[in-house]
C-alpha cells in the first residue's frame, strides 16, 4: 500500500520461474527460456511502480503502461481489477501510462507480453486494495474482517449494513506505505476471468466516439504533412521554389527537416496541395536502384552452408519470401507542441521510453522536460515499435517554434514506412525408415531493425551498435524459433544481409515464413515417408498440448473427407511462448474460382473455411482471444496468398490499400471457426500474434495439395501482379489520396 489520500496499491514480486509441461530434454533452447520469458522477466523489478487506485466515486483507476492499438488489453486487463477487487466491470477505468523511464523494461508493448507480464501483479495490486478496503469497513462497523464480504463494489457486513469502496477509499489509505501480504483469488472462484466480455471500448469504437490521436485538440496544432523522396531514405537537396509554396492559401510554414519538406497548413487538403507544388531535387537514398530481383541474389549469396547431402534419404526446399508492408490502418501520425525549454508530445507509442529519450536527446532537452502521452492506436503489430512520425512532429515543431498535428499520407508508410524484410528459407530433413535423422534450416533476411531494443534508451543502442545489432537479431530469433517435432538433430540459424531497408517487427517477425517453410517441408517427409500429414505431425509432436490442438482442428475440420478436383484441406501447426496453434483450411484453386472477376482487386484462390484450435494456457478474455484468432487467419491469408511489395529501382510500387492487397472480403472465408481450448495451466501464453505462423503454413499446404505443385515464393501470387499503366476509359483525374504525384 503507498502512502496517497485515496486507496493506492501496488505489487511487489520475486521472479518464478516457469516449469515446463513435459520436462522432456531437447537442444531447443525456447523449452527453457524463451523471448515471453525474458520479457515478463525484465518487467518484474519494476512492478511495484504501477498502481491501482480507488477513487471516491467508486470507480477504480489504472494507468496502463502498455498501448492499446485495437488487440484489447484494456478490456482484459479491466477485468484482472474486476475479478480480485469485486468491482463491476463497468466501473473500472484503464487508460494509458505518459511515458516513465523509471520502468525501464516495463513499458514496451510487444511478443504477445502484456497479458503475460501484467497478469500477477495487476492482480496482486487489486488484493491488496480488497485487503484494505475490508479492514477500513471492519473498523467502521466494528466487527472483525473476516465477516464481511465485497461484492459489486460494496462491502456487506452484519444485518445486512453496506459501505461503497468509494466511501471507504480514504479510510482505507494511509499515510506511509508500508507492506501487505495477501491471497489472490483461487481460479476456481473466477467469475470474471477466463469469461466471455465484450470490449470495454467497443461501442465508442465502432460508433467514431473513440478518440485517437489525430482526434485531440492540442491548441494551435494546425495540420501538417511531408514531401518525402522518390526512393527510400532519400533526403533533401535543394527546394526551388519555398517561398512561392510558402505563400500558397492556407500555408503557414513550410521547412526542410532530415526526412523531406514538411508543410503546416489550415487543414491537410492544403498540405497535399503545398506538397505536390514542390520543387526538390533529391539525394540518393540507402536502397538507390535496389530490386526484387538484387535483393534476391543479395540474400542467396549470404546464405550459411546447410551441409554436405548424405546417404539417408531427404527432402529439401529453398522458400523466398518477398517483403511486406507492415502498415497499419490508421495512418502513422503523432502531435507535438515544442518550447525552448519543453516539450509535449501525443502519440500512439509501444515504446514510449525509448521514444521520449530519443525525442530529449534529439532537442537537446533534459528527458524531465519532454512529456510524451500514449494515446490509443488504429492498428499495429509492431508498427508502432517505432516512432518515425512522432520524431518529425518534434523536429517540425522546433523548427517552425508552433504546435503541429503531423499525419503521413498512406502512401509515405508503403513507400518510407516499416516492411516486413525479404527472406529466404533453405530446408533440409534427413530420414530412415520412419524415423527422421535431421533437420536443418538457414533462414536469411534483409536485416529486422530492433532499435526499440527492450523498450528504453540504453538496449535500444545496443541494438543498433554494429556487433550489438548482430547480437540482438541472433538472440531474438533464437529466443522465439521453436522446433514442435521430434526430428533428430535439429540446426536452425539466421543470417541477416541488407540494412538499406526500413524494417521492423511485423506482427509474429519471423515465424510466419519459417513455420510456412518448416511445415511444407513436413508435408512433403510426410508423403516421401507414406504417411498422412495429419497422422504424421500428431506422432512426431513434442508435446501434449501441440497433440490436443492439431486433433481438435482436424476434428472440428473433418480432415480427411472427400473434396473435389482443385480443391484441398491443409493443416499446419505452430508452438512459441507458452502457446500452441493449430489451422486447418480448405482451399479452393479451380480454375472458375482463381479467374473470377473481383473489381479493383485481385482474386486468385479462395480459403473457403478454416478452423483455428488455440492453447494459450488461461484465456483471460476468450472472446478477446477469439477475435485476436480471426485477425491471425487473415493475416495468415494475405502472407500466403496476395499480400506483398514490389520494390523496383530503390522505391516500392504498392501505395496504399487500393493496389497492397491485403485480405478482403473476397477472399475471406465464409466459414470460420475458432476453438479456444480448455486451460492445461492457470497462467496465461502469448496470444496476439500466434496464430498468424499456422494459418499462414496452412493455406500454403492447402494450396500445395490442391495444386499438385508445393508453394516455394510468396506471396504466392506475387509474380501475377502487373503494375504497367493501364487505359482508363472514360479518363478519372487524380484524387487527392492517389498516392501523391512527387514520389512517383
Amino acid at each position: 500500500m503507498l502512502a496517497a489520500p485515496t486507496l493506492v496499491t501496488a505489487a511487489e514480486l520475486a521472479p518464478a520461474p516457469r516449469a515446463r509441461a513435459d520436462g522432456l530434454p531437447s537442444p531447443d533452447v525456447t523449452r527453457l527460456v524463451d523471448l515471453n520469458d525474458v520479457m515478463t522477466a525484465a518487467a518484474l523489478p519494476t512492478s511495484g511502480l504501477i498502481t491501482v487506485e480507488v477513487l471516491r466515486d467508486g470507480t477504480v483507476s489504472f494507468a496502463l503502461p502498455r498501448a492499446e492499438v485495437g488487440q484489447g488489453i484494456t478490456t482484459s486487463t479491466a477485468m484482472l481489477i474486476a475479478e480480485e477487487l469485486d468491482v463491476p466491470l463497468e466501473r473500472v477505468r484503464v487508460t494509458l501510462a505518459d511515458a516513465r523511464p523509471e520502468l525501464l523494461f516495463n513499458q514496451l508493448t510487444g511478443g504477445s507480453n502484456t497479458t503475460v507480464s501484467t497478469y500477477t501483479p495487476v492482480r496482486v495490486a487489486a488484493a491488496v486494495a480488497r485487503h484494505r478496503l475490508l479492514r477500513a469497513a471492519a473498523a467502521e462497523f466494528g466487527v472483525p474482517a473476516g465477516e464481511l464480504t465485497l461484492r459489486a463494489g460494496t462491502v456487506v457486513g452484519p444485518a445486512g449494513r453496506t459501505l461503497g469502496i468509494g466511501a471507504l477509499s480514504g479510510k482505507a489509505a494511509g499515510p506511509r506505505t508500508q507492506e501487505v501480504s495477501v491471497d489472490l483469488k483461487p481460479r476456481e472462484r473466477f467469475a470474471v476471468i477466463g469469461r466471455s466480455h465484450n470490449r470495454v471500448d467497443a461501442r465508442d469504437a465502432v460508433t467514431g466516439r473513440k478518440p485517437f490521436t489525430m482526434d485531440l485538440d492540442v491548441p494551435d496544432a494546425e495540420p501538417t504533412m511531408v514531401c518525402r523522396p522518390p526512393t527510400i531514405n532519400g533526403t533533401v537537396g535543394s527546394v526551388t521554389n519555398l517561398d512561392e509554396v510558402r505563400a500558397m492559401p492556407g500555408v503557414t510554414d513550410v521547412v526542410v527537416i532530415s526526412t523531406g519538406v514538411a508543410v503546416r497548413a489550415r487543414t491537410f487538403g492544403r498540405c497535399i496541395d503545398a506538397v505536390r507544388a514542390l520543387r526538390v531535387s533529391w539525394r540518393a537514398g540507402t536502397a538507390e536502384g535496389a530490386s526484387d530481383a538484387s535483393v534476391l541474389r543479395q540474400l542467396r549469396a549470404a546464405e550459411l552452408p546447410i551441409g554436405l547431402p548424405t546417404p539417408a534419404p531427404s527432402v529439401e526446399g529453398e522458400f523466398t519470401f518477398h517483403f511486406r508492408s507492415n502498415s497499419a490502418l490508421e495512418p502513422n501520425c503523432a502531435i507535438a507542441d515544442v518550447r525552448a525549454d519543453r516539450a509535449e508530445i501525443w502519440s500512439s507509442l509501444k515504446s514510449p521510453i525509448v521514444a521520449q529519450q530519443t525525442i530529449a536527446a534529439r532537442l537537446r532537452l533534459p528527458v524531465g522536460a519532454v512529456t510524451v502521452h500514449v494515446t490509443e492506436g488504429g492498428g499495429s503489430f509492431g508498427r508502432k515499435l517505432f516512432f518515425d512520425a512522432t520524431l518529425e512532429a518534434a523536429e517540425v515543431s522546433q523548427k517552425t517554434g508552433k504546435p503541429v498535428k503531423l499525419m503521413w499520407h498512406r502512401a509515405d508508410d508503403s513507400r518510407q514506412g516499416r516492411v516486413h524484410p525479404m527472406a529466404t528459407s533453405r530446408v533440409r530433413v534427413t530420414y530412415a525408415g520412419g524415423t527422421v535423422l535431421g533437420y536443418r534450416q538457414r533462414h536469411t533476411t534483409v536485416a529486422t531493425d530492433l532499435g526499440h531494443g527492450l523498450g528504453e534508451l540504453f538496449t535500444a543502442m545496443a541494438a543498433r551498435l554494429p556487433v550489438g545489432d548482430v547480437g540482438f537479431s541472433q538472440t531474438f530469433f533464437h529466443l522465439s524459433q521453436s522446433m514442435p517435432y521430434r526430428f533428430g538433430a535439429d540446426s536452425r540459424l539466421l543470417n541477416e544481409t541488407g540494412r538499406g531497408f526500413n524494417t521492423g517487427s511485423m506482427r509474429n517477425v519471423h515465424s510466419p515464413d519459417v513455420t510456412c517453410a518448416r511445415e511444407l517441408i513436413v508435408d512433403r517427409l510426410a508423403a516421401g515417408m507414406g504417411r498422412d500429414a495429419f497422422a504424421f505431425r500428431r506422432d512426431f509432436l513434442r508435446d501434449a498440448r501441440a497433440r490436443a490442438v492439431l486433433e481438435k482442428a482436424a476434428e472440428a475440420g473433418d480432415w480427411g473427407r472427400s473434396m473435389p478436383d482443385g480443391t484441398a484441406q491443409g493443416i499446419a501447426v505452430h508452438t512459441e511462448y507458452h502457446s500452441a496453434h493449430a489451422v486447418l483450411v480448405e482451399i479452393d484453386c479451380r480454375p472458375e474460382t482463381v479467374g473470377r472477376r473481383v473489381r479493383d482487386g485481385v482474386a486468385g484462390p479462395r480459403v473457403t473455411r478454416a478452423v483455428v484450435a488455440a492453447d494459450l494456457g488461461l484465456a483471460v478474455n476468450p472472446r478477446g482471444v477469439e477475435a485476436q484468432m480471426t485477425g491471425c487467419l487473415m493475416d495468415g491469408i494475405a502472407l500466403a496468398l496476395t499480400s506483398g511489395l514490389h520494390l523496383r529501382d530503390g522505391h516500392f510500387l504498392e501505395a496504399s490499400w487500393d493496389n497492397y492487397f491485403y485480405t478482403r472480403q473476397w477472399n475471406t472465408p465464409p466459414e470460420v471457426r475458432v476453438i479456444v481450448m480448455p486451460p492445461t495451466t492457470g497462467e496465461p501464453g502469448g496470444a496476439g500474434e500466434l496464430g498468424v505462423a499456422a494459418s499462414m503454413a496452412a493455406v500454403a499446404c492447402a494450396y500445395g495439395r490442391a495444386t499438385g505443385t508445393m508453394p516455394t515464393t510468396f506471396p504466392i501470387n506475387h509474380g501475377t501482379l502487373s503494375f504497367e499503366p493501364k487505359p482508363t476509359v472514360p479518363p478519372v483525374p487524380p484524387s487527392p489520396t492517389d498516392g501523391l504525384d512527387h514520389v512517383r
